[in-house]
């Protein structure tokens, strides 16, 4: 595999991991978001990964893109709080069902995960430079 490729291949994993790290920051942005309605109310969201593809060959080609960002099925968090002014007719109100800690774990891997693609393409970069300081 040539070293540009495996540039590639990290440049593809950063770019999912961006994507994971927006969503989740979107998340919990809108944890203490509130609702009258189950229908209006903020829903947790994840993004799906899938492995690129040889066209030709139908093999993975290395590297992963986003296939879809889904919404949790989780139930939303219903409070009674019958005199808050967002309050349905039964007194009801709607919060996300966002997991804070969830969120916060998931944030910490998808962090990481980044900082080893930085290190794939750090590493890569050494051994390109290295491989042209030998025909000196």
């Amino acid at each position: 595999m040539s070293m540009f490729r495996t540039l590639d291949i990290s440049a593809t994993g950063l770019h999912a991991q961006t994507i994971r790290l927006n969503t989740i920051a979107s998340n919990m942005a809108n944890v203490d978001s509130i609702s009258s309605n189950a229908q209006d109310t903020f829903r947790g969201k994840k993004p799906v990964f899938e492995t690129i593809m040889d066209e030709a060959t139908g093999l993975p080609a290395g590297g992963v893109k986003i296939k879809d960002i889904v919404e949790n099925k989780a139930p939303l968090k219903m409070e009674y709080m019958p005199n808050h002014p967002m309050a349905d007719d039964k007194g009801y109100i709607y919060r996300p069902n966002v997991n804070v800690v969830e969120e916060m774990a998931d944030m910490m891997s998808a962090s990481r995960t980044y900082q080893t693609n930085i290190e794939v393409m750090n590493t890569s970069k050494q051994l390109l430079l290295r491989t042209i300081q030998m025909g000196k």
